[in-house]
């Protein structure tokens, strides 16, 4: 078989089982108007009873405790089922989770709205949670499965303007409903319901994202329920300390360390669990644990600092739920404002670290003039405050969530921003119970203060019920709202440092530009959390400097993303690539690594420089093994001279195998952190190896076969030996046959594989017999094209699976031509600027030309079938017209003056004038 060399660039970024979709922005807005709508429900259920909650717990004759746990219930049901929603979402269908969460969400309004305690309401508070805590985890996931991350910043905006509009309406239509007598405040949880059974309607409609369908799915049900027993444990604590019992007592020691030995017990479930709910890779990653740290903070400042302004518009400035509610408009106006800026400048930029470092800073330095809140306090002042709070919280929350996802595969997008969500609730859930413990603690102090002050009796029971302003006389009414405007300012002066602490943790995280794909370079179908090459030659080897390729793990999903946003090269000492990586002996890379090497440069099809189409590296000896024995081999120099080896400090030992068994004859190649080869062997008969290792330390080792795509594995290696088994996915191969439209062989014609996102990945030049092959490519989804001169192109979908081959044969159809010349009747010279235009065989126009000074026209590219020329500059003519594939047809036109008998030529054959202006005759391709 006879083919031109192949180029082929990076995987498709939309294998089936990776899940990316490709929408327009139309389908983008169709699908989110049901994911935002759903959003708005789950932010409504928190905020619509914020107002009415003082109204309701004295209703259902609760105090600051029971207060405090109707918004803690609601957070630590969400907090606990959050990453388990996630993980479910990488396993099962998305659209179904939403509607679910949602339909759990209904159930527990219902129940809510029906409550007869304050006991029951809390535990319909929980279910609530239950169906947020799909709902905040779910929403973003069907994001980031729709949209690249550098896109993503603008729909961001659209997210955080919803929770801003939701976050306002919430309060203004829970005033609303709690000041409207036949209204009450039971329908502060109805409220909710329609707009939750109209979002389910509307996904089931416009959302569709793939689902990853696995046999061996297994939900580690026990690491779920540890991880929240842990945390459920812990936040008991934190609410009744202080209240039911003193921070230093029997039930602390008891809850306390049972707290931690249960999170023990679910980090070692998790370390061992096949699909753990947080996967321990997610805490190797930098930029993944400094947002997790910060979402942590952010969560604990804003949820549990905010969630009280509205008791204390009530309770310290006398406010009715409605006018609280419009009060707490300037933070949620500043909200939706930064969010929907930020979210367009980083989309138009792909930067995204400024905005989380101005908003965290915005934000502490408005919890700490918060801090001067009192109940006189002029409300200019709190409005430029809350003001602050909003424009730092817009900045932040969501920026968070994308710089997550910006470093994980697409099939770990689910896990990434469901771990991000929890423990932002987690630090909402502990903030609102430590500060709602130290809220109560600070106003029961401040009111016995103050009624002792004035010489009025301390009740025993001061600060645990919510009081009735109305009801009291005014001194004690004074009191009271004194004491709980001191109270307030204490609680924004504890949230500030705890703001200040996500500055630091959101410094410390490294930028990585936002990707323009959903798909992570290098990975591929199925890879999971394997190790993947994520290195790119940025040209060819030459003056004595190199590039290094930076490979990167899901372990470390920083690195990885790294190379996805920009291609990074360091100059390390000639000959050290081009020794350290497999070639064919001709100083070209091998050409399986060299794909997956290649394709880190932003997924594009440009991999190769300098006129080097398969990445040839510079033929240099310099990185040549000298002395090598037992398969290791020199350090090269600075110089590009072999050091010689040295001793044996380890090895590394293992076996490759592919789909079929061991690979034998497996290249391994060991380089340093460096990029400098340090040995080099192959794999046994059995698929063994033993590589040894000159000193300690960290390495990459690197396993090509041939029809195999490459793998590469990070290893750490101190004394003795260190065992890594490699496993190798066999290539997929497009081949097949390209034909004219008479079944003969179309040689030199060129075949392209084209991926999802339009990218050509793959091309080569049909052999004289008309056959292609085109080898190495990923599994997934693509469109083979054939085109040639004189042919129509065609195209056809395919869809390879691991280790697959498709024949793809393809038949070229070849076109005609139409020519000829327009003359006059009466003196039969050419006639120049004659208008000529063609119709097809139903009488719609395909082209239209002029003549020139000769009065030739010419049609070129026509399929083959019927046609009508249509010639006018005088009294206009027209003939019919059959053309067969391949065919030069000349047709030439007479013209007359009206009064003239003219006729019209094509060929040898005459026409008289009186034929049909547009003749049809049935078209008949050949």
């Amino acid at each position: 078989m006879s083919t031109t060399a192949t180029r082929t660039t990076a995987p498709p970024a939309a294998p089936p089982n990776n899940g990316r979709v490709d929408m327009s922005h139309r389908q983008i807005l169709e699908a989110l108007s049901g994911l935002l709508l759903g959003l708005f429900v789950a932010i409504l259920s928190s905020t619509v009873v914020s107002n009415a909650l003082p109204t309701i717990i004295g209703n259902l004759g609760g105090g600051q405790a029971a207060y405090t746990w109707v918004v803690t219930a609601s957070l630590l049901a969400t907090t606990a089922t959050t990453p388990i929603w996630g993980k479910l979402s990488d396993l099962f269908s998305k659209k179904l989770l939403v509607q679910l969460s949602l339909v759990v969400f209904v159930l527990g309004s219902a129940i809510a709205g029906l409550s007869q305690s304050s006991g029951m309401l809390i535990g319909a508070r929980v279910i609530q949670g239950l169906g947020v805590g799909g709902l905040t985890a779910l929403t973003q996931v069907c994001l980031a499965m729709m949209i690249p991350p550098r896109e993503r910043g603008r729909y961001s905006g659209y997210m955080g303007a919803v929770f801003a509009v939701g976050t306002v309406a919430g309060p203004l239509v829970g005033g609303v409903i709690v000041d409207t007598s036949w209204l009450g405040w039971r329908w502060c949880f109805y409220v909710g319901v329609p707009f939750a059974v109209i979002a389910i309607l509307v996904l089931q409609k416009t959302l569709h994202l793939p689902t990853f369908r696995r046999d061996d799915v297994r939900i580690d049900w026990l690491g779920a329920f540890l991880i929240m027993a842990s945390v459920s444990l812990l936040l008991i604590w934190v609410t009744l300390a202080g209240h039911n019992y003193d921070w230093i007592s029997w039930q602390s020691f008891v809850m306390v360390p049972g707290a931690i030995l249960l999170g023990v017990l679910a980090v070692l479930v998790e370390s061992r669990a096949k699909e753990p709910i947080l996967p321990p890779w997610l805490f190797q990653s930098r930029t993944i644990v400094l947002a997790i740290v910060g979402s942590l903070f952010v969560g604990i400042a804003m949820f549990g600092a905010t969630v009280y302004l509205s008791q204390y518009f009530q309770l310290s400035r006398g406010d009715s739920p409605t006018q609280s509610g419009i009060s707490t408009m300037p933070l949620i106006l500043g909200l939706f404002v930064s969010s929907l800026v930020s979210g367009r400048i980083i989309t138009r930029t792909g930067r995204w670290k400024r905005w989380l470092v101005s908003g965290t800073v915005v934000m502490t330095i408005g919890f700490g003039l918060m801090g001067m809140l009192r109940s006189d306090t002029p409300y200019w002042w709190i409005a430029l405050f809350m003001a602050l709070i909003g424009i730092g919280v817009g900045m932040t929350m969501q920026n968070l969530v994308l710089s997550v996802q910006n470093v994980v595969p697409v099939n770990q997008l689910g896990v990434a921003s469901a771990g991000v969500a929890f423990f932002r609730s987690l630090g909402g859930a502990v903030g609102v119970s430590v500060l709602g413990a130290v809220l109560a603690n600070r106003v029961n102090a401040h009111i016995r203060e103050g009624l002792t002050a004035i010489g009025v009796p301390v009740p025993a029971s001061t600060g645990t019920e919510i009081p009735d302003l109305s009801t009291l006389p005014a001194p004690v009414a004074a009191v009271i709202e004194r004491s709980y405007g001191i109270g307030f300012g204490d609680i924004f002066l504890i949230a500030a440092p705890l703001a200040l602490l996500a500055v630091l943790a959101v410094l410390f995280i490294k930028e990585i530009p936002l990707r323009t794909s959903n798909a992570l370079p290098g990975q591929a179908a199925g890879q999971g959390t394997e190790q993947l090459v994520e290195a790119t030659e940025a040209g060819a080897l030459a003056g004595g400097v190199g590039t290094e390729p930076v490979v990167a793990d899901l372990a470390d999903p920083d690195r990885q993303a790294q190379s996805s946003a920009t291609a990074r090269t360091r100059t390390v000492p000639a000959g050290a690539v081009s020794a350290a990586l497999p070639s064919d002996g001709n100083g070209r890379l091998d050409g399986t690594l060299h794909r997956a090497v290649d394709s880190s440069v932003n997924g594009s099809a440009n991999g190769a420089v300098n006129g080097s189409t398969n990445g040839a590296v510079n033929g240099s000896t310099n990185g040549a093994i000298n002395g090598a024995t037992n398969g290791a081999v020199g350090i090269p120099s600075a110089t590009g001279a072999t050091a010689h080896p040295l001793s044996n400090a380890g090895t590394i030992s293992g076996t490759v195998t592919g789909s079929g068994g061991a690979l034998a004859g497996t290249a391994l190649t060991l380089m340093d952190d460096g990029g400098r080869e340090v040995a080099r062997t192959r794999t046994e008969p059995d698929g063994s190896f033993r590589v040894p290792v000159p000193t300690g330390g960290s390495y990459l080792l690197v396993a090509t076969a041939a029809g195999h795509r490459p793998v590469a594995a990070s290893v750490t290696v101190a004394d003795g030996e260190v065992r890594r088994d490699l496993a190798l996915v066999a290539a997929c191969t497009v081949r097949g046959v390209v034909r004219d439209d008479e079944g003969r062989p179309r040689a030199g014609a060129t075949v392209t594989v084209t991926d999802a996102r339009g990218e050509v990945v793959a091309s080569v030049v049909t052999g004289p017999a008309g056959q292609f092959a085109m080898t190495d490519l990923y599994a997934g989804a693509y469109i083979v094209t054939a085109f040639a001169g004189g042919s129509i192109p065609e195209a056809r979908r395919v869809t390879l699976s691991d280790a697959g081959e498709v024949d793809a044969d393809l038949t070229l159809i070849r076109t005609g031509t139409l020519t000829g010349t327009v003359s006059a009747r009466s003196s039969d010279r050419p006639v120049a600027e004659a208008a000529v235009t063609v119709l097809d065989s139903t009488g719609a126009i395909l082209e239209s030309t002029v003549t020139g000074p000769d009065g030739g026209y010419e049609f070129a590219g026509l399929v083959p079938g019927d046609y009508t020329l249509v010639a006018s500059g005088y009294a206009p003519v027209a003939t019919a017209v059959r053309l067969a594939g391949g065919d030069l047809e000349r047709h030439d036109l007479e013209l007359s003056h009206d009064d003239d008998a003219g006729t019209l030529r094509h060929g040898r054959h005459a026409l008289p004038e009186s034929a049909p202006s547009a003749p049809s005759v049935p078209s008949e391709l050949r």
